[in-house]
């Protein structure tokens, strides 16, 4: 399978009978599955076949699906709704009698809310759901759409994320060989620390000095730490040659990595593998 980023975008139009659509995707990072969608009053019906494709199609990411309808060849009507102007006027005429105010100017009442209403003609029921197959048909070609743009993001971070596997794997072999883990490094790493034992006190003292040897040789040691990072390495070539949705798993790698490479740092200061964050960063875009 193929890898997939989370981010795309897509967009889709059609037309059937009067109606003309049109579908916008876009996909951004999230940690799980988020479908969000805005449709026009009336296509709510559309809803649960978008919702259940785009739920078997996409693994992760925040989708925002927006569907824009307009329809051609009909005339709005302009009707005054009776009921809410007939009790405007009894309000306003019992204000008058109360105040001696003017009555309301016909101009006065048409601007008030809810006196006039735009009134759609009535839709044809046939023509309706054919059109909404159509949405729905059109929907399925836009997430297709996204999907594939998708792929071709995760097909260029899995080539970079692959790089970064060579450059990990290549510090990772300068570390083995840094200058401090050598023995003429340790030794004289142990030769400065019984100078300054014995600078500090005149009592030479034999278990101290163990103990300091103990620290420098485990320090040096990074054998543990590098085995664990060429193991890291292994697995996150084969979860890209692998694909499908694995995002979450390179990311709990990338946080091993991270630990690995943090703990051979500090024993080997020559040494900076701050590729990782590098690798770590492109990981979060992986669905």
């Amino acid at each position: 399978m193929a890898l997939s980023s989370m981010t795309g975008f897509a967009r889709h139009h059609g037309s059937s009978g009067p109606y003309a659509f049109e579908w916008e995707l876009k996909s951004v990072n999230a940690k799980g599955f988020d479908f969000r969608m805005r449709l026009p009053p009336g296509w709510d019906d559309v809803e649960i076949v978008a919702r259940k494709r785009a739920t078997e199609g996409l693994a992760r990411g925040t989708v925002y699906a927006n569907l824009s309808v307009k329809r051609s060849g009909t005339t709005q009507s302009v009707r005054i709704n009776d009921d809410v102007l007939a009790s405007i006027m009894k309000v306003a005429a019992d204000i008058s009698k109360k105040t001696g105010a003017a009555p309301p100017s016909v101009d006065g009442l048409l601007a008030i809310k809810g006196v006039i209403e735009v009134v759609e003609p009535e839709s044809d029921e046939a023509e309706m759901q054919a059109a909404k197959a159509a949405v729905a048909a059109s929907f399925e070609q836009a997430l297709q759409s996204l999907i594939e743009m998708r792929k071709r993001e995760g097909a260029a971070l899995g080539q970079i994320l692959a790089q970064r596997m060579d450059e990990i794997e290549k510090l990772a072999k300068q570390a083995e060989t840094a200058p401090g883990r050598k023995p003429e490094a340790i030794k004289a790493k142990l030769a400065e620390q019984i100078a300054a034992l014995l600078d500090t006190s005149d009592r030479f003292d034999p278990d101290r000095l163990s103990q300091e040897a103990v620290m420098i040789a485990a320090k040096a040691d990074i054998r543990e730490e590098l085995d664990r990072i060429a193991s890291h390495v292994a697995q996150t070539r084969e979860l890209l040659s692998k694909g499908g949705a694995v995002g979450r798993r390179l990311d709990f790698l990338a946080q091993e990595f991270n630990r690995e490479v943090n703990t051979t740092c500090s024993k080997s200061n020559d040494v900076e593998l701050t590729v990782v964050e590098q690798f770590r960063e492109q990981v979060q875009n992986l669905e």
